[in-house]
């Protein structure tokens, strides 16, 4: 470019200026020229310097705050992973705390039903056949019970549901109503046919109702005249069995007939407690095949071990084959004789009915088999009004039980004892108190009138058998002695192998005193006592007098059958319905089998008479 081209405005101005002021420069002019450049600049260094040191300073605090919110956001995660994790260890602790919980109940409901089964085992140990049968019969009673009540609450509900259902339909009609419109003539044709509609419906729903109950009601005269049949089937089984065993004589004939019976009796029990009758009508008979099933097992136990049967069974067979046979005859001819219709009427609680009527005659029919005795005579007796031998007795306080206990039982090894409330067992007020050893622990009641020990026992293993029945004896014997049971005699014993079980009677003056019984457990592996019960020996004994006999002992054997070998005889007081009577025993053997004649020494009347069960776990003592 030209020198002439770069020539401007700017150029112009200067001349100009340059004329006016001659063309020179001023001096303050050069000299305030590099002044002012020179401040601007600065201000400008300045400025620049400011707007660093700003940006520097945001930019720090920028930084400063990131690392704020970093470690907010880190301690935020730490809090976050500290409350999971506590979480976790209670959500662990909490599972744990169930864990324990379920073994401790699992525990519980263990320890409970071993208490049960030996409370059971006990309680079936001591118990006769006729409480036996009570039970039953009571249980069976409450099953029937319960079963109805069941099925009442069940109709209850369907009906109550029914009448719900009704109702809403109702008010929903009510309200369909209500939203038509003002009735023309279509609206009263419509309300003639809804009308109409509906008490068709009704009708229907009634007629089908009727239908229903009455199938219903056919279904179960159905089921239950199917019961009668099976019944009738089960009692002929019965009749011809027992009329076999009554003869056979070898023993697979006699395991064979005898099961049949067993399980054939027990099934007549199932049939009978399915008729809908009261338990009243059918009682007799289903203590009848109770029993009847009991002595057939007895019977199987005795020919499986190799034993014949003796002339006591054999007696048994042949009556209960008799009474079977009048109770055939009449389920027969009921069988014959009842339709559909009699069932109905049963079903609709008619009583004089063909059914009530034959089960009725059933009840009427004597079914009675003779008493048999397991663990001794008259040790079942505990029926009296009051705990004679407490009379007058101080009462004591649960610490003085306390004291007793770990008195009684010192040579047992007792490092704790506790009395955990009271009782009242048979008549008696007692304390129940836990004995704690050093190898398991035992169970006392101990009577709150006088601190007298009523019944005793203790849970430990007996697997073996070191000690003899005399041993045993003498231990028991020693036991008694140091509860303060004076004058005791062993009367009765049983051992399985393991254990020996011995009844004690009180004697004065030659005279067993059978009302005060003590029976008492003795381990033969351990040579101790872990057992004891002295109930009818608490609600009995007191001092009193036999009366003198007026028959002698050679008289009053002149009674008896004269088949009956006579082993030991003699003089003891017994318990009747009324009180006591004194009476001469007599323990002998016929055929086989062990018998107990009890005969009153006043009127030389037999008034009582056992025959022993398992004699190879039983016998009497002299």
């Amino acid at each position: 470019m030209s020198k002439k081209q770069v020539s401007s405005g700017t150029e112009k101005a200067e001349s100009l200026t340059r004329k006016k002021t001659g063309g020179k420069s001023t001096q303050s002019e050069k000299k305030t020229q590099p002044t002012k450049e020179t401040a601007s600049t600065r201000k400008t260094q300045h400025s620049r310097a400011k707007q660093v040191k700003s940006t520097a300073k945001t930019a720090a605090e920028k930084k400063s705050a990131k690392r704020e919110a970093r470690e907010n956001r880190k301690l935020e995660q730490a809090k976050l992973r500290a409350e999971k994790k506590q979480k976790k260890l209670e959500k662990k602790l909490e599972a744990k705390q169930k864990r324990l919980d379920r073994i401790a109940a699992m525990k519980k409901a263990h320890a409970d039903r071993k208490e049960a089964r030996i409370a059971r085992r006990e309680q079936l140990k001591h118990e006769t056949k006729e409480a036996r049968i009570e039970r039953k019969r009571a249980e069976k009673q409450a099953r029937l019970e319960a079963k109805a009540a069941k099925r009442e609450a069940a109709a209850a509900e369907r009906q109550a549901k029914r009448e719900h259902r009704l109702k809403v339909r109702a008010e929903k009609r009510a309200a369909r109503n209500e939203r038509r419109h003002a009735p023309g003539f279509g609206g009263w044709l419509a309300a003639v046919i809804s009308l109409g509609v509906v008490t068709l419906a009704l009708g229907t729903m009634l007629s089908f109702g009727w239908m229903y109950t009455g199938g219903m009601q056919a279904d179960m005269a159905s089921v239950h005249t199917e019961s009668l049949y099976e019944l009738n089937s089960v009692v002929d089984n019965l009749d011809a069995n027992l009329s076999k065993a009554r003869v056979a004589n070898t023993k697979t004939e006699q395991v064979k007939l005898l099961s049949d019976i067993a399980i054939e009796s027990e099934t007549a029990e199932t049939i009978l407690e399915r008729f809908p009758v009261d338990v009243q009508f059918t009682q007799n008979m289903t203590s009848f095949v109770n029993k009847m099933g009991d002595s057939a097992q007895n019977m199987l136990y005795s020919v499986a071990s190799g034993k014949p049967l003796t002339q006591s069974q054999i007696a048994t067979l042949a009556y209960m084959y008799e009474t079977n046979k009048q109770l055939k005859e009449t389920i027969n001819e009921l069988t014959s004789s009842a339709g559909q219709n009699d069932i109905l009427e049963m079903l609709r609680g008619k009583t004089d009915g063909i059914m009530y009527t034959a089960f009725g005659d059933i009840e009427n029919t004597p079914v009675e088999i003779p008493k048999e005795i397991h663990d001794g005579p008259f040790a079942e007796n505990t029926e009296k009004v009051s705990a004679k031998n407490l009379d007058g007795e101080e009462q004591i306080s649960a610490a003085r039980a306390e004291e007793l206990a770990q008195k009684y039982f010192k040579d047992y090894g007792v490092t704790a004892v506790n009395c955990t409330g009271e009782v009242n067992a048979n008549k008696i007020q007692c304390y129940n108190v836990t004995l704690t050893t050093d190898d398991g622990e035992m169970w006392a009641q101990l009577s709150k009138a006088g601190g007298k020990v009523v019944e005793f026992n203790s849970y430990k293993d007996c697997s073996d058998k070191n000690f003899s029945v005399e041993r045993c004896t003498a231990i028991a014997e020693d036991f008694l002695d140091d509860l303060g049971f004076d004058d005791m005699k062993a009367v009765w014993t049983s051992e399985n192998g393991t254990t020996c079980n011995l009844n004690f009677a009180y004697v004065d003056d030659g005279v067993v005193y059978y009302s005060d019984m003590v029976k008492v457990k003795v381990c033969e592996e351990r040579g101790i006592v872990t057992g004891m019960e002295a109930i009818s020996y608490v609600l009995n004994h007191t001092d009193r007098k036999a009366p003198t006999a007026s028959l002698s002992k050679s008289e009053a054997k002149e009674k008896l059958n004269t088949n009956l070998d006579i082993k030991t005889t003699r003089l003891t007081l017994i318990p009747v319905e009324n009180g006591e009577r004194l009476a001469w025993e007599f323990y002998g053997v016929y055929g086989g089998n062990d018998y107990f004649v009890y005969v009153d020494a006043k009127t030389g009347q037999e008034i009582q008479l056992f025959t022993v069960v398992g004699t190879a776990q039983g016998r009497a003592l002299l």
